[in-house]
């Protein structure tokens, strides 16, 4: 029988629980299967697993219904005949601590980064850029940078774009990378973003990974639900991106931690096909090294799609958890697609991997676990246990009275605009219009501020290497106020 150190899964053919290590936990997983074999109520009752351990469960609830996981069940019909098959389960219906999260702030908190910490890579994606386009916004970065102006929103970005293009001179050595036809293009993608209400997820307070991590006060892990209903369909490549910017973070921020008794946070990217369709080869490249390395972490990934297909096979082969539910194959493309799932379990003598998996029912999956050693165990069919929470959405006075009861209740609610990229080019630009407008000065007066005078009179070598100098320690200055500008994913250290 299961431990503390060891969740349930389901029960075999013969009445006997069927149960995961928590320490081999961190090994990642895949639940897979076609539409209405039970994938949804699998991950339910697994984020319900984690938290019961004490873990932290991240995931995406692109139906709508995950959110029932915040109300108590009341099993019936065959859910209630399954529960009694498996006394061992010390089933009780119950609700668990979620916090509902929506990057419009409708449907639970504002979820939000900022530009800077998503860094040029990961926008470039969402933004879907060409090599040329790609370069202007690496240049646009790195001048920000120099610059000392805070790149948080998308209106930061297009201040800062409008601004090289008056002021082509501040790209130096990269004036090459950064054209009009470029500028305007990366304009253009922006404004779809926009149209889109991608603008809402960038800006600030921006989600601190501490909230996701930290227990309930009865011990068990919080669940944070992303509501990704609207934004999986409208704006797919925003949806993929967050959740690559959020495994990026948690890869950089959280220390080692080895082996261990149980993972910290389990994320569950559902629709996960979308993180890696038309994904550039150098972001799959280090997604894929991300995903081999977080595990050390204590951070555990948890594919949710309907084949096992849709992931890369270096992404496959480090997956240690696989729940397949059923198949279907009516094509030779399926039957070969079907065979190469069946082969990728370590077969069973009991049965035939490859028919069985036509045959599941709703509710029943191949298992393929870790044994102690962490080597893959032999597939086994499972009844999957039914979840204690609500299978079914809540409705909307359950999900407000959830957003109300957070402790992120008021902390991420209001947006806050402070001085950045926006404010401070317009600051910029009103000067100058007024220094225009004003009447010419006595060229004696005039002067160019303590550095020219300086100038004078140290004479022009002294006075341009003092100038020189100003203009350094001014660059020092941006780059400590703004370390990281170029993103996780690109090894630099958050701000």
């Amino acid at each position: 029988m299961p431990g503390h150190n060891e969740f349930f899964l389901g029960a075999d053919p013969a009445g006997q629980p069927v149960a995961q290590a928590l320490r081999l936990a961190n090994r990642h997983g895949l639940i897979a299967g076609a539409t209405g074999t039970g994938k949804t109520v699998t991950l339910q009752h697994l984020m319900e697993a984690f938290s019961d351990a004490g873990v932290a469960v991240f995931a995406a609830d692109i139906k709508g219904d995950l959110c029932g996981i915040g109300a108590a069940g009341a099993p019936q019909g065959k859910v209630a005949e399954r529960i009694a098959s498996m006394p061992w389960l010390n089933h009780k219906p119950q609700a668990y601590p979620v916090t509902l999260w929506d990057v419009q702030g409708v449907s639970g908190h504002p979820l939000r980064t900022t530009l800077s910490e998503m860094g040029p890579l990961l926008l470039s994606n969402l933004l879907e850029l060409t090599d040329s386009q790609q370069a202007a916004l690496y240049a646009t970065f790195q001048v920000a940078d120099r610059e000392g102006l805070l790149l948080l929103d998308l209106k930061d970005l297009k201040a800062m774009l409008n601004h090289l293009k008056e002021r082509p001179e501040l790209l130096g050595a990269d004036s090459a990378l950064f054209t009009s036809s470029s500028s305007q293009a990366l304009l253009r993608r922006l404004a779809t973003l926009e149209q889109q209400g991608a603008d809402a997820l960038f800006g600030e307070p921006a989600l601190q990974l501490e909230d996701i991590l930290h227990p309930d006060a009865d011990g068990r892990g919080r669940i944070h639900l992303l509501d990704a209903s609207r934004l999986v369909h409208e704006a797919p490549k925003v949806y993929a991106t967050f959740l690559l910017w959020l495994l990026a973070e948690l890869f950089e921020q959280l220390p080692e931690r080895g082996d261990a008794d149980k993972p910290v946070l389990a994320l569950f990217f559902d629709e996960a096909h979308l993180l890696f369709a038309d994904t550039p080869k150098a972001l799959q490249e280090r997604l894929e090294q991300v995903v081999r390395l977080i595990r050390s972490k204590g951070v555990g990934v948890y594919f949710v799609t309907q084949s096992p297909g849709d992931l890369p096979d270096d992404v496959l082969a480090q997956l240690g958890l696989r729940i397949q539910h059923g198949l279907r194959a009516f094509t030779a493309k399926e039957q070969k697609s079907l065979r190469a799932v069946a082969d990728g379990f370590r077969s069973n003598p009991a049965f035939d991997t490859l028919s069985v998996l036509t045959e599941l029912g709703i509710g029943e999956a191949l298992v393929s676990t870790l044994e102690e050693k962490g080597t893959p165990a032999m597939v086994q069919r499972v009844a999957i246990a039914p979840p204690q929470s609500r299978i079914g959405p809540l409705n909307d006075s359950e999900r407000a009275a959830l957003i109300r009861q957070s402790p992120q209740a008021g902390r991420y609610d209001k947006a806050v605009d402070r001085e950045s990229a926006y404010e401070r080019l317009t600051t910029r630009a009103a000067a100058s219009s007024e220094a225009q407008d004003a009447p010419p000065v006595a060229a004696g007066k005039a002067g160019g501020g303590f550095v020219d005078m300086a100038g004078e009179l140290l004479g022009s070598a002294a006075g341009q290497a003092l100038k020189s100098a100003a203009r350094q320690a001014a660059n020092q200055i941006g780059r400590e106020l703004v370390r990281g500008l170029l993103g996780s994913l690109l090894g630099k250290k958050r701000r």
